[in-house]
């Protein structure tokens, strides 16, 4: 059998025909990205997410040093976004179960990537962690039908009077920015 080309489909559709790019994303100066080894058993599963040295340091990211553990439980179809920090970096996991879409924005102006935005599919199956350096602005998105959780460890602790948590609106970027690209 002839292959076909894409003179041989329908002319009214021949121009909306392309090919689905695979590539991955540019990554935004400093982010970090690490999948996470699921070890499955009869029994169930385990991951060995985070590892201290005696210091408290983390073993993938060496010069952060946890102060706090958050948990964030979103209802399906919640948007929490846009916040940064200016003191506080970020190191986000969300459970294979869920599934969520973590959206980024590189707002430092002498970044090599200012102004990049990125999108991060958390969970789906996978369990990876994603460190959010400060002045990246970040927020979430659950597209799951059930309620997920977001697991997040920082190396500042929460200080009420003296908040380093900043505020953008949620459609800073546009409400497009959340959905999911269809293709």
């Amino acid at each position: 059998m002839k292959p076909l080309t894409q003179n041989d489909l329908l002319k009214k559709i021949q121009k909306d025909v392309y090919v689905q790019n695979y590539q991955p994303s540019i990554l935004i100066q400093d982010v970090k990205i690490i999948e996470i080894k699921v070890y499955s058993s009869e029994d169930g599963t385990f991951e060995d997410l985070i590892r201290l040295d005696e210091k408290g340091f983390f073993n993938y990211f060496p010069k952060f040093q946890l102060k706090q553990i958050n948990r964030s439980k979103i209802i399906p179809g919640a948007i929490k976004a846009w916040h940064l920090h200016f003191n506080q970096e970020d190191i986000w996991y969300v459970p294979p179960e869920a599934h969520m879409i973590l959206g980024l924005w590189d707002l430092r102006e002498k970044s090599k990537t200012k102004d990049l935005k990125m999108k991060i599919v958390m969970g789906n199956g996978v369990s990876k962690i994603v460190y959010v350096p400060r002045g990246v602005a970040h927020g979430v998105v659950n597209i799951s039908k059930k309620p997920g959780e977001v697991i997040y460890f920082v190396n500042q602790i929460y200080d009420k009077r003296n908040p380093d948590e900043r505020r953008l609106p949620w459609d800073a970027l546009g409400s497009d920015f959340w959905e999911i690209e269809k293709g």
